[in-house]
């Protein structure tokens, strides 16, 4: 079932990384299939040895490690692996909306939350790293392997992919991070990636049939760019690769885990109720990813950028080289279908309903990592290219590549705090110096440590508008927040619901509105009888210390400058 890989004009076998071979036109070619004068001349690529393979993936993870190290809860762990510790034990803040909402990702929750039943919530996480940044690193190293035959130049491959992704994305997406559903996918994706140059077709579907698995979106996305690489490489090829083969199906059967759960979020929905989540989804809570119109401008030039460097660096080896070529229409593919989300993006101008249902569908996910990595991988060919203009160019971007990404991390490790709880992503008083948002961070531990000791565990907390970690460290239920927005309609309508009811938007006060909680004994009385919630955490920055209520943390010798705890009335 699985073809070996052809070229169209096959020449002999590498026999080793410094042995030359000879061309019939009297060309010396190098290892890997590179002519004298830097082009490639169709050599299969030689065997990689299992130490080498070894050795790049573990400067991989070190890399990765290096640049997103950073303490757990990275931004979506919180979000992704409460859910997960939930999925295996259901008892666990059941009384969460969110938690206890329908789950999508279960492939992700059945092979990455088992931990959470013998280790904590960051132990879990990091065990998730690993795995996940060992699998981007193999498949990141099959790949440069399968496009170059030289070793080690996967890690600069590596280090100008999460630099473009960083600092030239159009809708915010990342890759090298913490751990979430997307992560493996993407790992199985570089992994059918390496086939497709090769033309191993059965592979590729099989592979990003898997990928769709664990992330329904990114490896969808993916299977129909590679139908659009097929469609331009093979089908009007003399031993052209048939599109509809036994594989095909097999990687849409293994898709269904991925497909089925996600379908399952809206299978009893109202229709009017279904279009008016959509709408929160799109229009409100996740419009930063979707919603063309919300992008800023400066997004669409870094992105603009991107793709001239795309498309400069691919009309120098396209005609020779054929599996830059074969991956070049990947990376074309996801543009088009980025550009079908530009045209979507209009529709919220004319048919609302209908733009909000189609802008979920996360149009430009898959062009953020994939158009970087193109970048990356043509800069990674003129480090091999002997006409010095196109070395020093492909040097040059190395550089940037490393100064970016290092001062990325370096900023992160000045910060000293979990990604999930800085200032700058919550957005109260961002930018604060990094030994106030210390201060913030040790209080908020504090606040959290309290609840989860000093409160029964079917408790249920309201908790302040800026934070997104308190199930992660309190390991309590909350009535709302933020981040945490539910995938089905119906639980996703309840959300916003009493998001909108617990964080109103105050015309008399539009300093506060939607950022604190209510103080009327009222409104505060009915919160505890509709939520059975009995404590409410403050941000004292916020609040101030002259809340007419009961306050029962800090008391006597407790100390906390940040947050304080009161009982609802």
């Amino acid at each position: 079932m699985i073809e070996k890989s052809t070229e169209s004009n096959p020449s002999p076998t590498a026999r080793g990384m410094g042995e030359a071979l000879q061309n019939s036109d009297g060309k010396v070619n190098l290892a890997g299939g590179l002519n004298a004068d830097g082009l490639n001349a169709g050599v299969p690529v030689p065997p990689c040895g299992g130490w080498q393979i070894l050795v790049e993936v573990v400067l991989l993870v070190s890399l990765f490690f290096t640049y997103a190290g950073d303490a757990a809860p990275m931004v979506n762990e919180a979000h992704y692996l409460v859910k997960a510790k939930n999925f295996w034990d259901p008892a666990w803040c059941n009384k969460d909306m969110f938690v206890a909402s329908g789950k999508v990702h279960t492939t992700f929750y059945t092979l990455f939350g088992w931990p959470t039943q013998y280790v904590s919530l960051e132990t879990t996480a990091w065990i998730g790293r690993l795995l996940g940044w060992v699998m981007l690193a193999f498949g990141l190293q099959r790949l440069a392997w399968a496009l170059f035959g030289r070793a080690f130049l996967s890690v600069a491959v590596a280090v100008m992919w999460i630099a473009g992704i960083e600092y030239g994305n159009l809708a915010g997406e990342w890759v090298v991070g913490g751990i979430e559903a997307k992560v493996p996918a993407y790992g199985l994706m570089l992994l059918a990636l390496a086939q497709l140059v090769q033309r191993r077709w059965n592979w590729v579907w099989i592979l990003l049939g898997t990928a769709a698995g664990f992330h329904v979106l990114s490896g969808g996305w993916a299977v129909v760019a590679a139908m659009g690489c097929w469609f331009a490489t093979e089908r009007k090829r003399a031993d052209g690769v048939k599109l509809v083969t036994p594989a095909l199906f097999i990687g849409g059967a293994i898709s269904l885990f991925g497909l089925v759960p996600a379908l399952a979020m809206s299978a009893s929905t109202d229709p009017d109720q279904a279009a008016f989540a959509a709408r929160i989804y799109s229009y409100y809570r996740i419009k930063h990813h979707l919603l063309p119109s919300d992008f800023h401008f400066a997004w669409y030039v870094r992105f603009g950028l991107l793709i001239a460097m795309m498309v400069s660096g691919a009309l120098l080896y396209v005609s020779s080289d054929d599996r830059i070529r074969r991956l070049n229409w990947f990376a074309l593919s996801s543009l088009g279908i980025a550009g079908l989300g530009l045209l979507v993006g209009l529709l919220p101008f004319v048919a609302p309903d209908l733009g909000a249902k189609l802008l979920r569908y996360y149009w430009f996910r898959l062009a953020d990592a994939i158009v970087p990595l193109m970048v990356a991988v043509l800069a990674g060919r003129m480090l091999l290219d002997q006409r010095r203009g196109l070395w020093v160019t492909g040097v040059s971007l190395l550089l940037l590549a490393v100064s970016l990404s290092g001062y990325s991390a370096y900023r992160r490790c000045l910060l000293a705090v979990p990604p999930s709880v800085s200032n700058d992503l919550l957005g109260r008083d961002a930018g604060a110096a990094p030994e106030v948002q210390q201060q913030v961070y040790r209080d908020w531990l504090a606040v959290c440590d309290w609840a989860r000791h000093s409160s029964g565990p079917d408790e249920v907390f309201l908790t302040p508008r800026h934070q997104q970690t308190f199930k992660w460290f309190a390991q309590r239920a909350e009535v709302v927040n933020w981040k945490d927005v539910p995938q089905d309609s119906t639980a996703l309508l309840e959300w916003y619901r009493r998001f909108e009811e617990i964080f109103p938007t105050w015309i008399a006060n539009r300093r506060t509105g939607n950022v604190r909680v209510s103080i009327r004994y009222s409104t505060l009385h009915e919160f505890r009888q509709k939520y059975a919630v009995r404590y409410m955490i403050v941000d004292r920055r916020v609040t101030g210390d002259n809340l007419p209520l009961v306050r029962i943390y800090p008391t006597g010798p407790d100390v906390n400058q940040t947050y304080a705890v009161y009982e609802l009335p």
